[in-house]
């Protein structure tokens, strides 16, 4: 019996037969073409066929994994029809008199570098993006087939060095029961998908699994550790078996919590929100009931763009998560640039310090020109449902007087184009930073609400890098000067007569619920998966005084703390 370890992408287990995933790679070898215009044309039309199958694949897609998740596809066919990319691959063909499918080899070559090598991680997951579109073509232009995909009388556990977004959908959902993969990212399309699917799956195990494993081995998925058992002893099956039943004992029960309320035992009502970072997600958000979107990453835009995205390419993401989500409250975090989320075009100096430096509402006033932007799509999307504008990393009242004064003008520029906008939306600010939750009492009668961002208020409060490791055994997240913060702010948002919510990782943490909520929060924002955890912990708490110190002896705080 051996154990691997990856990342679990869809969190339940599946215990079954291993299939070997094998594929028929075309060969690309470099040859010297005479008539480059025959070439190009050939590429032109290796284009037309790939984007017709793109086509099919979101159509099959659609049925499987919704509209949020067939939309990769979608993606797919932009980067097909990207400038730079078509560019690079004709000027190839062009300049060096080469094959057009050689030009396409390079061209990904370059292209998965260049993503490979940048900080963000979903931006690294978009080199595997690139390779499938990149394959694609080349295995149209070569005549080549793509992968031998196992047949089976039974449910397989699918393995691969790696795995496309349109092999995984191709992949019949029927026959498969888990899949697993050497390589991969948890931001890649095929994990989106994987949990869209919801198949079991265990991704970046390492090219040791793939050497160790054979048709017909017998292993264990675990999805939600993120562990793989290969020829597993029996007792490891029973108590495999044994956690399978419970997480689908469990599962039905929250199946049962949808269309209930978030409402304690004594009939305190609590919103529960989601967090997303895409219009790719907004399925998995009704899917999961929550009451609205609690806190929308803007900057995904900007990440996942090779310029800055247009007034019109921002106002058409706006305007569709906010008429899918049906009037249910929409709250859009202008962006949120710097520190661990850097974007090239945007020309950012290197910072010693840049989770301390030039980042978000920073670089939003230093730039009005990208704010302004910004601002007019999120206006002009506002007449399209209940829409709410935050704003991260503040820290002080003028902040938030040139935030209004940029956000004032604006509108009435709208207005004076005769462009519709919403007279409704609410202007919120993130309390992520020290400075806003000490002087929340001044900074709550200047806007609608708050929302605290848990991440980067423990990261200032206790000076711990959130990105370094090495610090994870002195970032506590229970910490009191944390949850003392938090408690200042939402005594002040109330005071003010205003709302706060809660939208870091904090929000998730279910033994940190009935603090929150005696603390006055009045909404929490998850992911889309974690809703319905969250609306049965809800449910189960009595928020009435104590008759008894149970409560108090589990947790962890001084049992003289105000909002015990």
């Amino acid at each position: 019996m051996r154990i691997f370890i990856g990342k679990g992408v869809y969190g339940a287990i599946a215990i079954g037969k291993i299939s070997v995933l094998h594929r028929g790679e075309a060969k690309v070898t470099r040859e010297r073409v005479d008539d480059t215009a025959k070439e190009i044309e050939r590429f032109r039309s290796a284009k037309k066929c790939a984007l017709c199958e793109l086509d099919t694949l979101y159509e099959k897609a659609l049925p499987e994994v919704g509209e949020a998740g067939a939309q990769i596809f979608d993606i797919h066919r932009m980067m097909i029809n990207d400038d730079d990319y078509n560019e690079s691959v004709i000027g190839m063909i062009e300049r060096q008199q080469i094959n057009a499918e050689y030009a396409v080899a390079l061209t990904s070559d370059n292209f998965e570098a260049m993503f490979s090598a940048m900080d963000d991680s979903y931006m690294q997951a978009r080199a595997a993006d690139v390779r499938d579109i990149s394959e694609r073509l080349i295995r149209t232009l070569s005549g080549g087939c793509g992968m031998d995909v196992p047949s089976a009388n039974e449910k397989v556990i699918i393995c691969a060095d790696d795995l496309a977004p349109s092999e995984t959908v191709s992949l019949d959902k029927s026959q498969v029961l888990a899949f697993v993969t050497a390589h991969g990212s948890a931001n890649s399309h095929t994990a989106i998908l994987a949990r869209s699917m919801n198949i079991p799956a265990v991704i970046g195990v390492g090219d040791a699994f793939l050497s160790a494993v054979r048709d017909g081995d017998i292993a264990i998925v675990n999805g939600g550790a993120g562990e793989v058992t290969l020829s597993p002893d029996k007792h490891a099956i029973l108590e495999a078996e044994k956690k399978r039943s419970e997480d689908h004992a469990a599962k039905k029960r929250l199946d049962e919590l949808r269309g209930k309320e978030n409402i304690t035992l004594d009939g305190t009502k609590i919103k529960v929100f989601a967090n997303i970072g895409g219009i790719d997600n907004i399925g998995a958000v009704l899917l999961n009931d929550a009451g609205g979107i609690g806190l929308f990453r803007s900057e995904f835009l900007y990440l996942e763009s090779r310029d800055f995205p247009s007034e019109d390419e921002q106002f058409n993401v706006y305007k569709r998560v906010l008429e899918s989500m049906a009037g249910k409250k929409v709250i859009i975090r202008t962006l949120d640039i710097g520190a661990d989320k850097q974007v090239g075009y945007f020309g950012l100096k290197r910072e010693e310090n840049p989770a301390l430096g030039l980042r978000a509402i920073r670089i939003c006033l230093t730039r009005p020109e990208i704010f302004r932007t910004q601002l007019r799509a999120l206006y002009r999307a506002s007449v399209y449902g209940e829409l709410g504008i935050m704003f991260p990393m503040i820290t002080s009242e003028s902040e938030i007087r040139q935030i209004l004064e940029i956000c004032a003008d604006v509108r009435d520029e709208l207005k004076r184009e005769d462009i519709p906008i919403s007279d409704e939306v609410e202007m919120g600010i993130m309390i992520e930073t020290p400075a806003s939750a000490i002087i929340s009492d001044k900074l709550a009668p200047m806007v609608d609400f708050f929302s605290v961002g848990t991440n980067d208020l423990t990261q200032y409060t206790l000076a711990c890098d959130r990105q370094n490791p090495q610090l994870e055994p002195f970032c506590d997240t229970h910490h009191e000067a944390v949850l003392r913060l938090i408690e200042q702010a939402a005594n002040n948002a109330h005071a003010n007569g205003k709302w706060i919510g809660i939208c870091g990782e904090l929000a998730a943490d279910l033994t940190l619920t009935e603090t929150f909520l005696r603390m006055g929060i009045d909404e929490l924002s998850v992911s889309p998966s974690f809703v319905l955890k969250l609306r049965e912990t809800i449910r189960s708490i009595d928020l009435r005084p104590h008759s008894d110190t149970t409560y108090l002896a589990q947790h962890t705080l001084p049992t003289g703390h105000p909002f015990i």
